[in-house]
């Protein structure tokens, strides 16, 4: 029987209130004091779901009230409330309908971890990605002036968030189209909530919000330029006193200089708080930046102490934190993360960038180790890589470690900044393949595509962890842009892979085979090998190679493995302009060849198990095995 996480409470709950909830309509009709036990309840569904299904859990129980205040002070689905990133909408989810099936999240056919549009009406766009949500919201609010309809539009945004330049890009663009009613919502939960969160400070900040207000000021500045002769200088002046005033006191000056109303900071766990500034907010005729600052793992104390872990986790213990998943296995973000340690330590060229993502890819060890050469640019992953060409203009080796997904925001500095200038900037290509529970938007399956097209690139992927470090100082050492690219989890470990030295552009054979030879790219080897051996029951001769290259590929090495058999391409990439489509380009220009291209399909793949997703897709070994049979006739 499983542990199930309850707020210790000094007196007796009355009647449970989420049972009551099933949609934000509902949420209307409760006291306050049940406002505070449903956010009690709020938090005990998600702790019990995500100690099983794993999750982002310190983002969503820091906005358990925050969220409860926006649907109570709005009126969605007609309003629209936009999620960046999503990792802080499990609360939105459960008050939208989707309580009873919460359990299922990230679940193979559950609920997706993110707002997903196809999942309710509720969810306006689908996240994932940070910094995108003030975009849609500007475009949503000008789609709406262009309607002539009056609904609210609402952007939750993390602090983090804002270091992507596009949310400022989009700031910069709201402020200048004075978009109204269009709230963004700073959830700042980098801070504790500080002295000047007190009523004086919740006075002046809704005062500033409320018609009246606004309406005297401008009545005031109006009489003020209209009096006779001296008016406009009396003006100019009050309004230089009170930019040099705002400047002094006011912490959103710059929210203010950019065009939107700055209130706050406020107590986000102060529901009744928010509830009242938010919908104060709608009436204002431009832009408001709503600053709010929330405890991150709130309610639950290991996720209080240890944000970061709690970011996103695997199935864990309540009782102790700890996850629940024991595997003596390094994952592959470890071994790089020994890996470049150890590289590092002899050569004092090397500099690592991460993209405000250390933990997750393996830099935190490093950044102990050698602080003056780590470089955490935050959410910028343009910033990234373009630094990364400057540092190696410099005379030193950049690393930039980042997961696939996110490396697709900075393909224009990929191409202008690195590639064509033909610079020594390394790749370290995290979480590419599939992912698994995150999903559409974290899938890493377009970088052998996107990466390969580049003019200059090397683009490598280990079969198992053995060949991480040697692909590693390879790329080290060609003084070329080149790419490491390698799954999440834990790393395999193979008998006989990775034995031969590492040449550029060549494979690896691993069997030889006469009928057939199956050319897998990384972390696919494993099925590949399997493949082999049922063909062989089947009567079929069988080969398998380890590609380690996508790009270069050595065209002797694959004239000489093509020769009088069928040739089976096999890639965890989408096919189009991956892998398998050079190799097909090399090969099936040579007389008497054919060529098979098995990868991910032109679709988004849904969330689940990577092992269930790439049986789904064909990639099993018997569905491999099985379109070979088919091709040689023999099925």
């Amino acid at each position: 029987m499983r542990k199930v996480w309850r707020k210790p409470v000094s007196e007796k709950v009355d009647r449970p209130v989420l049972a009551s909830i099933n949609s934000p309509n509902d949420l209307k009709l409760l006291k306050a004091e049940e406002l505070e036990r449903l956010a009690d309840e709020v938090r005990e569904l998600i702790l019990n779901t995500t100690c099983e299904t794993g999750g982002h859990l310190a983002s969503s129980l820091g906005t358990v009230e925050l969220t409860i205040a926006l649907h109570r002070a709005l009126n969605a689905p007609r309003d629209l409330i936009i999620w960046d990133v999503g990792h802080q909408s499990y609360t939105h989810k459960i008050l939208t309908g989707r309580r009873d099936t919460f359990p299922t999240l990230r679940c193979y056919g559950g609920l997706s971890g993110f707002p997903k549009r196809i999942e309710s009406p509720y969810d306006v766009v689908n996240s994932g990605h940070s910094g995108s949500s003030i975009s849609y919201g500007l475009g949503l609010a000008l789609a709406r002036e262009r309607r002539g309809t009056d609904e609210a539009i609402a952007v939750v945004i993390g602090d983090g968030s804002l270091t992507a330049g596009v949310a400022f890009e989009a700031m910069n663009q709201a402020g200048h189209q004075l978009a109204s009613n269009l709230t963004i919502i700073l959830n700042d939960n980098e801070m504790s909530i500080s002295k000047n969160v007190g009523g004086f400070s919740a006075y002046l900040s809704r005062m500033r919000l409320k018609p009246g207000y606004t309406h005297l000021k401008e009545s005031l500045e109006e009489a003020l330029r209209n009096f006779p002769a001296l008016g406009s200088e009396i003006a100019r002046a009050a309004a230089q006193v009170k930019d040099s005033i705002t400047q002094a006191l006011v912490p959103g000056v710059l929210f203010e200089s950019l065009g939107f109303k700055y209130v706050g900071p406020i107590d986000g766990h102060d529901i009744q708080l928010l509830e009242e500034t938010i919908a104060e907010a709608k009436e204002i005729n431009t832009p408001v930046l709503l600053h709010v600052l929330t405890r991150k793992g709130m309610g639950y104390r290991h996720a209080e102490r240890s944000p970061d872990r709690f970011h996103g986790i695997g199935p864990f213990d309540l009782s102790t934190g700890k996850s629940a998943r024991k595997n003596s296995t390094p994952s592959y973000t470890e071994l790089f993360s020994d890996e470049l340690i150890s590289i590092a330590k002899g050569s004092r060229e090397v500099v690592a960038i991460t993209a405000a993502m250390k933990l997750g890819t393996g830099l935190d060890r490093f950044s102990v180790l050698f602080p003056e050469r780590f470089f955490d640019v935050g959410i910028a992953e343009q910033l990234a890589v373009n630094m990364a060409a400057g540092l190696a203009i410099g005379g030193l080796k950049p690393v930039v470690a980042v997961y696939s997904t996110f490396l697709q925001r900075a393909f224009d500095q990929l191409s202008q900044e690195v590639c064509l200038q033909d610079l020594p900037v390394v790749l370290a290509v995290d979480r590419a393949g599939l992912v698994g529970d995150d999903g559409e938007t974290h899938h890493g399956y377009f970088d052998v595509s996107y990466l390969s097209m580049l003019p200059n690139m090397t683009v490598m992927a280990p079969a198992d962890g053995k060949e991480l470090g040697p692909m590693l100082e390879h790329a080290l050492q060609l003084g070329k842009p080149a790419a490491v690219r390698f799954p999440r989890g834990a790393a395999s470990m193979l008998d006989g892979v990775g034995v031969a030295p590492l040449r550029q552009g060549r494979g690896e054979v691993l069997f030889e085979g006469k009928d057939a030879v199956l050319v897998a790219l990384g972390d696919i080897v494993p099925r590949a090998i399997e493949a082999a051996r049922l063909l062989g029951e089947a009567g079929v001769d069988a080969g398998v190679v380890n590609a380690r290259f996508a790009k270069p590929l050595d065209t002797g090495f694959y004239e000489m493995i093509s020769e009088g058999r069928l040739v089976v391409t096999l890639e965890d990439n989408v096919l189009s302009g991956g892998f398998g489509s050079a190799v097909e380009r090399l090969v099936c220009g040579l007389e008497g060849r054919e060529v098979v291209t098995l990868g991910l399909p032109d679709e988004y793949v849904p969330h689940g198990p990577i092992a269930r997703l790439l049986d789904d897709i064909g990639l099993s070994p018997q569905g491999i095995a099985d379109v070979v049979l088919e091709k040689l006739g023999r099925s």
